[in-house]
């Protein structure tokens, strides 16, 4: 890595971080998996610009930052995920497709017009140091390197192999209300009969509180059978926890291994992108899945 490659923050944005794969199979040590929300988005971004689909990457919170390069020869980068413009020393160009920015550049990450993370990757990945095999933030543990300040530099790896030859992909519509597949969860004893129709028959609003833990949703109560306190155990990704007002949290990568409320159904992975790009104020359903698309 020659230390000419890096990229300076002059504006972090109200919350960009870095993120790749994560920290899976540590739970058994309280350690969250973490890594990117979307990570379809990022893994595109990383393609684009010819990385390893782990590399590191930069996960952008409704607005992204702006960033001045510090790379003899410039750099080749782009953005995935939420629609946002992207300005390279104030010029305009097109999202989801690789982009040279040349040496002393600014790079702004604009707002999301929709969905809530946007990913930017530059060629070589992000290269600050991991922190047990990862180099993703986890907002819960506090593991990894800390969100973006003015001031920090970020060191830019060494570029591995060519150049890819496609340089721009369609950006493909998503549903006006995200509709989440979800399986039961492993204790159907604490609900109601009624429980399952009300989790999938409503309109849940995504709350202000959602965060990388996870999303926090308002609507009808999900009424429980049993309102005791559940012995704290293990929980995953994707899991739906019902606490006492009926009202659900869909974990997300940041989440605690372990929890105290009843888990009604776990979201299929391949929908949890949907739930890292639902904005506080839009809305979200839940349908029965099943495991034949296995």
């Amino acid at each position: 890595m020659s230390p000419e490659r890096a990229l300076e923050v002059l504006e972090p944005g109200p919350l960009t971080t870095v993120q790749d794969r994560g920290r899976p199979g540590r739970a058994h040590l309280g350690v969250p998996p973490s890594g990117a929300l979307d990570r379809p988005a990022a893994e595109l971004a990383n393609r684009l610009v010819g990385n390893p689909g782990g590399s590191a990457v930069l996960e952008t919170t409704l607005t992204g930052p702006l960033l001045r390069v510090r790379a003899d020869s410039g750099v080749l980068l782009a953005v995935t995920g939420a629609p946002v413009e992207l300005h390279v020393d104030g010029r305009l160009h097109d999202a989801r497709a690789a982009v040279w920015a040349p040496a002393g550049s600014e790079v702004r990450v604009g707002t999301c017009t929709a969905g809530m993370r946007s990913y930017l990757a530059v060629r070589g990945g992000i290269a600050v140091a991991p922190v047990l095999g990862s180099r993703s933030y986890d907002v819960l543990s506090g593991l990894g390197p800390a969100p973006l300040a003015e001031g920090d530099v970020l060191p830019v790896g060494t570029p591995e192999g060519s150049v890819p030859g496609v340089d721009h992909v369609a950006v493909e519509p998503g549903d006006a209300v995200p509709v989440l597949r979800v399986l039961p969860g492993p204790r159907d004893e604490w609900f109601a009969d009624e429980a399952w129709d009300v989790l999938t028959g409503t309109d849940w609003e995504v709350s202000q509180d959602s965060n990388r833990v996870g999303v926090r949703l308002a609507g009808a109560p999900v009424p429980r059978r049993r309102t005791d306190q559940l012995p704290s155990e293990a929980v995953v990704t994707g899991s739906i926890q019902v606490p006492q007002d009926g009202q659900p949290v869909l974990f997300l990568a940041d989440h605690p291994t372990t929890g105290g409320y009843p888990v009604i159904g776990v979201v299929d992975e391949d929908d949890l992108p949907l739930a890292a790009q639902a904005r506080p104020g839009t809305t979200l359903r839940f349908r029965l899945g099943t495991t034949s698309h296995r």
